[in-house]
């Protein structure tokens, strides 16, 4: 190499240098790897992405709000059919057990009172849980608690029971069985 040569790369390497040194990359391989400082954020932008995630919490606050809904609603009406499903049992199981009670009844009528104190003690359990016996010996006919079976003509106009042929009941207020009376008018 001559002279020249030795002075035109040293010039070389020294412009590489002072390019370096003055922030100005000289090859692309370089200048993708440093980090190139971002523009900073404008206002709007950030306002606008604010807005946007405000917006989608709102949202999502919502639906939460209406999911929590659904479900109380949900529990309270699971509650309540299954509340209905187990009054329904006992009153079916309180049902066949009138037959039950209506034998204490006819054999107390016949004399026998050895069935007392089971009678009693069913009568007992049977209304601490919500079941009362329609009285319908002297009281105005009401055919949504009577089923008249024979009717007597009379002087007057109102309608009264004068004979119980079998004994009817109420579960909690509704009637499970209407009471088989005779009815004569007064």
């Amino acid at each position: 190499m001559n002279d020249e040569e030795e002075n035109s790369s040293e010039q070389e390497e020294l412009d590489l240098n002072v390019e370096q040194q003055e922030g100005l990359p000289s090859d692309p391989a370089v200048e993708s790897s440093e980090s190139v400082p971002e523009d900073p954020l404008s206002v709007e932008l950030i306002l606008e992405s604010l807005e946007g995630v405000t917006a989608e919490r709102d949202d999502f606050r919502d639906s939460l709000q209406r999911l929590q809904a659904d479900f109380e609603n949900f529990r309270r009406r699971s509650s309540q059919e299954s509340e209905q499903r187990i009054s329904a049992g006992v009153s079916r199981l309180v049902d066949a057990l009138l037959p039950v009670l209506d034998a204490c009844d006819a054999a107390e009528t016949q004399g026998l009172h050895d069935v007392g104190p089971i009678q009693s003690a069913l009568i007992t359990v049977l209304n601490n849980e919500g079941l009362t016996r329609i009285e319908a010996l002297g009281a105005p006919f009401d055919p949504n608690h009577h089923e008249a079976m024979s009717f007597e003509t009379g002087e007057g106009n109102e309608q009264v029971v004068v004979e119980e042929l079998r004994a009817g009941y109420l579960w909690s207020g509704t009637v499970l069985r209407p009471a088989m009376v005779k009815v004569r008018e007064q």
